[in-house]
């Protein structure tokens, strides 16, 4: 049974028939919002970011940008500690022991997953800021007009507007939220300039951003990290708002997945190739858009990405033939001991991707097995 479907963009798919993969063509890597399905990935995590990528670390001349939202982020953060393959395997125990009583809110759930990435990353994150070949970069969206502020009602109906105006066009949630990108600077300078800032956001030099969205970049320090990888992963009504963040603009700052859900972003200005370890074979733009299937990425962003994702044999394979997913919460309510060895079951399974990657990478398969993005 195969495992893997490997997809690349015109400009990737011609690299691999000409060269194959090598850690070093990889300039990006991007991580998705969607919560437990990142533990779907673990075993293939592990290997990529511990093993394969840093195998060529020692002819690289500028650092891998990760960049995430959610758990992509969670994931990323992981990644840049010292020691990334027990961060990994510590994030991955961490977030499926979750427990939760029966009637939970908010307010109780943001503590809970504070306290789960303080565990992991608190007092580290001058060590996470200086990763010497990741760079990490957490993705934030910013509440503006109604929902600048969170209250009991104001809330509910401002994201009830958000989702309206972005059915009629996505970029009409501009006027709802904004995206705020925070990075980890490097040594080589901040991105105060445009010329600078396309190293980080993908501006041509000049632009104000590089689409509809408003885009705010912050630096991370020890100050706001805490509460920028808390916010990339607060789910509107499922977690609170952050109400601020240090350096940032003034506002809430909630999931973000609601503007970068998929990380649909313009990575064909990179000169590298992008490699996405990612949930499912296509790409959706918003969290809100998931429900609109026309809205699914295509075109020159995603030139010189390679796309990896379990293929649906795998997945058909897997306890109730799916990766773990948030609604695993409510299904196993009552029997926890279950949900976890499910989940533990589909990190195990990962495996699988991870050793079908390692072969088709090593043989030079990968050319013959890409399929178009």
């Amino acid at each position: 049974m195969k495992s893997l479907v490997v997809r690349a963009g015109p400009r990737a798919l011609k690299h691999l028939r000409e060269y194959g993969l090598r850690p070093n063509d990889i300039d990006i890597v991007p991580g998705a919002a969607g919560g437990p399905k990142g533990l779907g990935l673990a075993r293939l995590d592990e290997y990529l970011f511990a093993d394969w990528l840093p195998s060529g670390f020692a002819e690289r001349t500028k650092p891998i940008k990760l960049i995430g939202a959610s758990i992509g982020a969670w994931r990323f953060a992981a990644v840049c500690r010292s020691d990334t393959r027990e961060a990994l395997a510590a994030l991955a125990k961490a977030y499926s022991e979750q427990k939760y009583p029966k009637k939970v809110d908010a307010k109780f759930v943001s503590a809970y997953a504070r306290e789960l990435t303080d565990s992991l990353f608190e007092g580290r994150e001058a060590e996470l800021f200086a990763h010497p070949h990741y760079q990490l970069n957490v993705l934030v969206v910013r509440g503006k007009g109604v929902l600048s502020r969170e209250a009991r009602g104001r809330t509910h109906a401002g994201f009830a507007m958000a989702a309206l105006a972005n059915a009629v066009g996505r970029p009409h949630l501009r006027h709802f939220l904004d995206r705020v990108w925070f990075y980890a600077d490097r040594p080589n300078g901040s991105v105060d300039t445009p010329e600078s800032r396309a190293v980080v956001g993908f501006q041509a030099d000049g632009e104000a951003s590089f689409d509809r969205f408003h885009t705010h970049y912050v630096k991370l320090t020890a100050e706001n990290f805490g509460n920028a990888l808390i916010a990339s992963g607060s789910i509107p009504l499922v977690l609170q708002g952050v109400p601020h963040i240090a350096d940032a603009p003034d506002g809430t700052f909630w999931d973000g997945g609601i503007i970068d859900y998929h990380l649909h972003l313009p990575y064909h200005r990179a000169s590298g190739l992008v490699l996405y370890p990612h949930f499912t074979d296509h790409i959706v733009p918003g969290w809100l858009d998931k429900a609109m299937p026309w809205r699914k990425a295509q075109g020159p962003w995603l030139d010189n990405m390679i796309l990896l994702s379990p293929t649906h044999e795998y997945l058909d394979s897997l306890p109730h033939k799916k990766l773990p997913d948030r609604n695993d919460f409510k299904r196993f309510i009552d029997d926890y001991d279950g949900r976890l060895r499910y989940w533990q079951r589909a990190m195990d399974e990962s495996a699988r991707l991870r050793d079908e990657f390692a072969e088709m990478v090593a043989s030079g398969r990968i050319a013959d097995e890409a399929l178009p993005l």
